[in-house]
């Protein structure tokens, strides 16, 4: 039998005690640590795309809106919100979040239902940038402490 694919042959000498991960992830720095506020609004903005894709099947169902509107409408609306979460570290990833929170809440006039996830959310994504903030600056003063 050949050694041909052995990981020493391929990847270097294996140390010990050092998982392939960690060797595979060798000329990258670590990794940001990302801020509270980032962390809660990406949170809210992944469960957000979930119940928004649900709510536009629904729609669809329910012949609320034409079946290009209601399907075209809430994919664009879930892409968005996905694309938004690794904007999140810049500032116009959170201005993309308040707008796509507006754009839900005026999904409502068109689909009336649509209200009530737009203040369940729209409610988390404020509390999670009031409160992820304020733990963000408490953890900036305990570090600058220390």
């Amino acid at each position: 039998m050949s050694d041909e694919g052995s990981p020493s042959e391929s990847h270097g000498p294996v140390e010990p005690g050092v998982d392939s991960a960690a060797r595979a992830g060798r000329g990258r720095g670590p990794r940001r640590q990302r801020s509270v506020r980032e962390s809660l609004a990406s949170i809210v903005l992944g469960f957000e795309s979930v119940i928004m894709f649900l709510a536009t099947l629904a729609v669809f169902g329910l012949k609320a809106l034409p079946p290009f509107a209601a399907l075209g409408g809430g994919a664009a609306l879930c892409i968005l919100l996905l694309a938004t979460i690794p904007l999140l570290s810049r500032p116009i990833g959170i201005v993309m979040g308040w707008t796509l929170q507006a754009l839900i809440l005026a999904s409502a006039l068109l689909v009336p239902l649509m209200l009530i996830v737009a203040v369940l959310f729209g409610t988390m994504w404020i509390y999670c940038m009031i409160k992820g903030a304020r733990i963000d600056r408490e953890n900036a003063e305990l570090e600058s402490r220390a």
